[in-house]
């Protein structure tokens, strides 16, 4: 009852020693000179301007979408790598991926959604890969790149929610998810689009996106080009894919994917996704070591399955040699044994051998390719485009310094692989596989969300050849250049 009283009390005090206070401020100010009182003025509205200056500042570094916790980072490392990740309708991402029971006709591709997008744990490859980092292995699908990438551009470390700052803007459209559920059975062509027609006409309408009409916007495709370049015909119910990249909106936008078009300088070819996504550089270099030190009982190996359907079919020609050469050669047959979401005897395999032979698959690229490097196994080509002309940012530059090249008419005419590769010596063999031990690091995605300390992992590289990219192409007024001198 007694505390009214003393809050009125207290309340009168302030009242009382508030004029004296206002008259004292008043007298010391009729005491300046005019040119004194300007001086104040601006001195107090200089300091007002550095306290709202750095106010702002650190809440555009901590400042959180609805999602995800912006990386707290200095803006410096960030000068010219700033994106923005732009917050679609979830019918163009994560409505497609929830939806996952209709991806495939022929399977639940539901697990698949499971870690993050990374698959189930791989919990069968105990006793074939280091215990210690078995929690790093996932039955990953191939063609889960898209939401791969999207995890890791929501946490990456220079995104920004300020538009007006951004150097790059990223899609997160699951082009791959649109077309694949319509690409078996009758569907047509209308159906095949009809994300993308929408995809299209949403983005062209933004207003980031009309600055340079896209040539400073990337997506990621987690399927291979051609799924997205129908020719557009009429009649082309029956032809495969979309006609997303034949578009307007898509005519400058670059895309990622795991398999490009040598000839269009925008499509930029990134690695499949393995089953080997390390939790810490510790992770990597424990692998590392162990496929280093690995005793390999067999030259060569084959994994595919021949295809009788095709005359002279060219992966049937490769699996003859490996089987007339068995005592040298391992094959896993992919047409007895479901190869596509990863076995426990794949990585046996390539972790056995010291060479792995790697044609084309349905179109020129594969994922064999590295899972077979992620073994320790020296890849065998036959098509410079399965890897020398598409993954340049990840591979070695000198394609002899990790792999060995057989043309595949040499082949056909008779040339013995087995020959071939008994022509490389011990030293040598070492040499290449070290070389593709250094690269590792670059063609594997990391398990957190924020990748590795100071390891650069395949999207970082990624993500730093398409800021680069996208600056020269600002810089030099847009004009992408088309190559066209490759030999496949």
């Amino acid at each position: 009852m007694m505390s009214q009283p003393s809050t009125e009390l207290e309340g009168l005090e302030e009242n009382t020693k508030s004029p004296k206070i206002k008259s004292t401020i008043t007298s010391s100010l009729s005491r300046l000179t005019p040119v004194h009182r300007t001086l104040l003025f601006a001195v107090i509205l200089f300091q007002v301007f550095v306290v709202l200056y750095f106010t702002r500042t650190r809440n555009v570094s901590i400042s959180k979408s609805p999602d995800q916790p912006l990386p707290d980072v200095e803006a410096a490392e960030c000068d010219s790598r700033w994106i923005y990740v732009y917050d679609l309708p979830t019918m163009y991402n994560s409505d497609l991926k929830d939806k996952c029971e209709q991806l495939d006709p022929w399977q639940n591709k539901c697990e698949k959604n499971l870690n993050d997008g990374f698959g189930q744990e791989a919990m069968e490859l105990s006793g074939i890969v280091p215990e210690s980092i078995l929690p790093a292995w996932y039955w990953t699908d191939q063609f889960w790149g898209e939401v791969m990438f999207h995890n890791r551009m929501l946490n990456f470390e220079c995104r920004t929610l300020e538009p007006e700052n951004a150097t790059a803007f990223y899609i997160p459209f699951y082009a791959g998810f649109a077309v694949g559920k319509y690409s078996w059975g009758n569907h047509t062509t209308r159906e095949r689009d009809w994300h993308a027609e929408m995809l299209s006409k949403w983005i062209q309408e933004q207003k980031w996106w009309k600055r340079f009409s896209g040539s400073n916007h990337f997506i990621m495709l987690g399927r291979v080009t051609w799924d997205f370049r129908r020719s557009g015909e009429a009649d082309a119910d029956a032809e495969w894919g979309s006609s997303f990249l034949h578009m307007p909106a898509m005519q400058k936008v670059v895309r990622m994917s795991i398999e490009r078009n040598i000839w269009d300088n925008l499509d930029i070819a990134v690695p499949y996704p393995t089953i080997f996504h390390p939790r810490s550089e510790s992770d990597i270099v424990e692998w590392q070591r162990f496929i280093r030190s690995r005793r390999r009982n067999h030259l060569f190996t084959f994994v595919g399955g021949a295809r009788k359907s095709i005359k002279n079919d060219f992966r049937g020609i490769l699996q003859n040699q490996c089987l007339n050469e068995s005592t040298v050669c391992r094959n896993v047959d992919c047409s007895r044994e479901k190869c596509s979401d990863g076995t426990t005897s794949i990585m046996e395999t390539f972790l056995d051998s010291d060479f792995c032979l790697q044609p084309r698959g349905d179109t020129f690229t594969r994922r064999s390719v590295f899972d077979c490097m992620l073994a320790g196994s020296i890849p065998v080509f036959f098509w410079r485009r399965t890897a020398y002309l598409q993954y340049q940012w990840f591979v070695p530059d000198e394609p002899e310094s990790y792999s060995v090249f057989i043309h595949r008419d040499d082949v056909r005419n008779g040339t013995n692989i087995r020959r071939v590769l008994e022509g490389y010596g011990r030293e040598e063999v070492e040499r290449m596989r070290e070389k593709i031990i250094e690269y590792i690091p670059k063609f594997v995605y990391a398990k957190p969300s924020k990748g590795l300390e100071k390891t650069r992992d395949a999207f970082d590289v990624a993500v730093d050849g398409i800021l680069s990219k996208i600056q020269d192409a600002i810089g030099e007024g847009d004009d992408w250049n088309w190559m066209n001198e490759y030999d496949e």
